[in-house]
C-alpha cells in the first residue's frame, strides 16, 4: 500500500444502496415460494443484467411477458416500479462518502445500472451529488466486469488506475479491476471498508 490513493471510486448497488428484487415481488405474489420461483426463473438477476448492459427495458419486458404470460403483471411492474426494489442506503456507507468528501478526496462511481432504471432512481438519491462523475453501464453499453468499462472510467475520470481505489461487492468485478491496474476493495460491510480507508490514510 505504498502508492498514494488520489481518488475513490464506488459501486452503487449493494455498496451504497440495498437492492432486493423480492421486495417488490412480495407485494404482488401470494406466497414466499412463488416469490422465490419468480426470482430464480422469471425476473432474475441475470435477466436484469441485460438492461445493465444496455438493452432497453421495454423490449425485455415484452419478450419476457410472452415467455411467461402468467407473470406478465410482475414483469411489467418490475420495470415500472424498480425503485421499490431499493429499500434504502447500505448502513454506514453514506457516512464514509461524506467523510471522504470532507477530506477532499475526489469521488467517482462505476455502476451496473440500466439506463431507464437509472433515470428514475438517480433523482431519489442525493448522496450521489458528492460524486464528480458516474459511469453507468446501461448508458455506455458496457458492464462490469468487462475490462473496457474500467478503461473508459479511467479515461473519463482523467486518472491513472493505480491512483484510484475501486470498491465493489462483486468479487469478479473487483478481480477485473485489479487486473486492469486498479487498487480494489471487495465490499462486505461499511465497517470493513472503513478499516481499509483508515489503513490507507484516507479517513
Amino acid at each position: 500500500m505504498t502508492q498514494r490513493i488520489e481518488a475513490v471510486v464506488f459501486d452503487i448497488g449493494r455498496v451504497l444502496v440495498q437492492w432486493d428484487m423480492r421486495l417488490l415481488f412480495r407485494k404482488l405474489l401470494d406466497n414466499e415460494a412463488e416469490v422465490e420461483w419468480v426470482y430464480h426463473n422469471v425476473v432474475t438477476e441475470a435477466w436484469h443484467g441485460q438492461h445493465d448492459a444496455g438493452r432497453p427495458i421495454a423490449e425485455m419486458v415484452a419478450e419476457r411477458s410472452a415467455e411467461f404470460p402468467r407473470y406478465a403483471e410482475v414483469i411489467r411492474a418490475y420495470a415500472e416500479r424498480f425503485n421499490e426494489t431499493i429499500p434504502g442506503p447500505v448502513p454506514g456507507s453514506g457516512d464514509l462518502v461524506e467523510q471522504l468528501h470532507q477530506n477532499g478526496l475526489p469521488l467517482y462511481a462505476i455502476t451496473n445500472f440500466g439506463a431507464d432504471t437509472w433515470a428514475n432512481f438517480r433523482p431519489t438519491f442525493p448522496l450521489l451529488d458528492r460524486f464528480r462523475d458516474i459511469v453507468v453501464s446501461g448508458i455506455e453499453k458496457l458492464a462490469k466486469p468487462n475490462p473496457a468499462i474500467y478503461a473508459l472510467a479511467a479515461q473519463r475520470f482523467g486518472r491513472d488506475p493505480g491512483t484510484m481505489l475501486f470498491i465493489d461487492d462483486s468479487l469478479p468485478n473487483v478481480t477485473s479491476a485489479r487486473e486492469c491496474g486498479w487498487h480494489a476493495h471487495h465490499f462486505i460491510s461499511a465497517e470493513l471498508l472503513a478499516e481499509e480507508l483508515r489503513t490507507r490514510g484516507l479517513l
